[in-house]
C-alpha cells in the first residue's frame, strides 16, 4: 500500500493569482460556464477583500504546487434562525484527482464552519458529476432539496 501524498490547505493568497487563474478554468470548463479573463479577475478580487461575502482556500501538494480550490461564503437561514455555509465550487486538478486534496479542502471548510457557529455546510453539484459524489456521499448527507434557477 502506498501512501498519500501531503497536502495542504490554506486560504488563497495575491501569490496565487496564476494558479488559481489556472484551476478555475478547468472548474469552468468541467461545468461548461463560459468565463473570461475579466470574470477571473472579479471573483479573485472578491477573494482578496477581507470585507467580501466570498472566501477561499487552496490545496497544495508536497512540492506546494496549486492542486485545488474551494470558495465559500456564509449565508443566512431565517427558518433555523442562524448562519450556514454555502461551499460554492471546488475543483480538484485531474491530475490530482485521488490524492485526497477534495476530502481536504471540504474538511477545511467543516472546520472554519465550527469555528465560526455556522449550522450548516451546504453545497449543490451535478446529477452527472459521479466522482465528486462519490467523495461527497462519504462526508455528508445527500439531501432530497430540488433546486431551482430562475433568471430575472
Amino acid at each position: 500500500m502506498s501512501a498519500q501524498p501531503t497536502v495542504t490547505i490554506r486560504p488563497v493568497t495575491p501569490e496565487d493569482k496564476n494558479d488559481w487563474a489556472r484551476l478555475y478554468a478547468g472548474y469552468a470548463a468541467f461545468y461548461k460556464v463560459d468565463q473570461d479573463d475579466a470574470m477571473r479577475a472579479r471573483v479573485f478580487g472578491w477573494l482578496m477583500d477581507p470585507a467580501h461575502e466570498c472566501n477561499g482556500l487552496v490545496a497544495a501538494d508536497a512540492d506546494g504546487a496549486l492542486i485545488g480550490l474551494t470558495h465559500y461564503r456564509p449565508f443566512a437561514s431565517p427558518l433555523r434562525a442562524g448562519v450556514n455555509c454555502f461551499l460554492d465550487d471546488l475543483f480538484v486538478d485531474p491530475s490530482a484527482r485521488g490524492s485526497g486534496a477534495a476530502d481536504a479542502l471540504i474538511t477545511a471548510v467543516a472546520d472554519v464552519a465550527r469555528e465560526k457557529g455556522w449550522l450548516t455546510v451546504r453545497w449543490i453539484t451535478a446529477d452527472d458529476n459521479y466522482r465528486g459524489r462519490g467523495v461527497y456521499d462519504k462526508l455528508a448527507t445527500r439531501t432530497m432539496w430540488i433546486t431551482y434557477d430562475l433568471k430575472p
